[in-house]
């Protein structure tokens, strides 16, 4: 067996161009677009794409109407030089001439029309899947001479150049790691530390009340340091989840959050109102009777309560409290932090510090909102590398 191996991976020394790290969005994509140079993919799944598969509902969100640097947490000048590049209209050309027309849901999303099997299978259409090796662990890559050298628990390859496309720690059971990370390390690049994102807060014990409303929803603003973002939360057992909440984790490291549960009200304009105070707040009748009972007030006609009482609904327009961590990685969306984009080309994605050395997507330290950002990043930043190879 050693044998064949070793014969193996002589003949890979001289005939492979490219050895891709990762069989997610990037590296598939990335492969995709090579023509002239022999590659080969190394996934530890037993399948490609296997976070595509799950992303989105399993429609998966391939991109956003609206795009700009400004959606993502990473240096919006080395961003806006990638996604110019490759853009969303870019993207939603290329996958038509694949076949793929995708749906526009929630006014500016993108997604798959049936499933996100559509797009794996635009992918395997464009790849020769003879130069994939699945079930296969990545432990380290080194540099001897102008090659470089992929150890793996099934043997070691060499080629011209290798491309990191191993994603970040979110989805742990899909065997989510490190590696690029490591890889990265051991060439001298720095790790901005890594964190779930787009995930779930959880709470301290002063907001405790909030898990009686598990399952409730409404629109609510919330405001991260600068940021300001509103969409839907969601109560949940373990804290506060939904689109707004996910969005603000990315946001959020330590500290206070304020949240105005009341965004589309005006207090003054129903002070003369007939109808109990809780008919009348615009949010769901658990979450408003909730909230009375907390701040003391007695669920009346509002043309009843006294100017104090109004002072304590007011409250509700910016409540603020720290929450105590996120639901962590086994319920997070994607992870922010990664490979520091300083040391990195964004006109080739290739290291500043060796040659022939490139890093995709995810395990850069770029981080988009929910809405299909992540899945535009990883397609854009693979565009730039494949041309800068070709």
């Amino acid at each position: 067996m050693n044998k064949k191996v070793i014969c193996y991976n002589s003949l890979m020394k001289n005939e492979i161009d490219i050895i891709i790290i990762g069989a997610g969005a990037s590296g598939l994509f990335l492969a995709s677009h090579l023509k002239h140079k022999s590659y080969l993919i190394l996934e530890h799944n037993p399948k490609i794409g296997m976070k595509i598969m799950v992303s989105g509902g399993g429609k998966c969100n391939l991109t956003n109407e609206d795009l700009s640097s400004q959606n993502y947490l990473a240096n919006p000048r080395f961003v806006q030089h990638v996604i110019k590049r490759f853009d969303q209209d870019q993207l939603l050309s290329w996958l038509g001439d694949q076949g793929l027309i995708p749906e526009l849901k929630k006014k500016n999303q993108y997604f798959c029309k049936h499933s996100a099997d559509e797009l794996i299978r635009v992918f395997k259409k464009n790849i020769n899947m003879q130069n994939i090796k699945l079930n296969l662990s990545v432990l380290n890559v080194k540099k001897e001479g102008e090659m470089f050298r992929v150890e793996s628990d099934k043997g070691v390859f060499w080629s011209k150049a290798v491309v990191v496309a191993t994603g970040g720690l979110s989805f742990p059971k899909l065997g989510a790691s490190g590696i690029g990370y490591e890889i990265a390390q051991s060439f001298g690049h720095t790790i901005v530390p890594a964190k779930p994102a787009l995930v779930g807060l959880t709470l301290q014990p002063e907001q405790f009340f909030f898990k009686s409303l598990a399952g409730v929803s409404t629109e609510v603003m919330i405001s991260v340091g600068e940021k300001k973002l509103r969409g839907s939360l969601l109560f949940a057992h373990k804290g506060i989840s939904g689109p707004v909440v996910l969005n603000a984790s990315l946001y959020w490291e330590k500290g206070k959050i304020t949240i105005d549960f009341l965004p589309d009200s005006n207090l003054k304009s129903l002070q003369n109102a007939k109808k109990k105070i809780s008919n009348l707040l615009g949010v769901p009748s658990r979450l408003s009777r909730l909230f009375l009972e907390q701040l003391g007030i007695e669920d009346k006609p509002a043309c009843r309560l006294i100017p104090q009482e109004w002072a304590k609904l007011e409250q509700l327009r910016s409540y603020t409290f720290a929450p105590a961590g996120t639901f962590g990685y086994t319920k997070a969306e994607v992870t922010k932090g990664g490979i520091d984009t300083s040391q990195v080309d964004a006109g080739s994605m290739m290291s500043k510090k060796v040659d022939n050395l490139y890093f995709l997507g995810e395990v850069l330290d770029v981080t988009g909102e929910l809405g299909g950002y992540n899945f535009q990043w990883a397609f854009s930043s693979a565009f730039v590398c494949a041309k800068a190879i070709e």
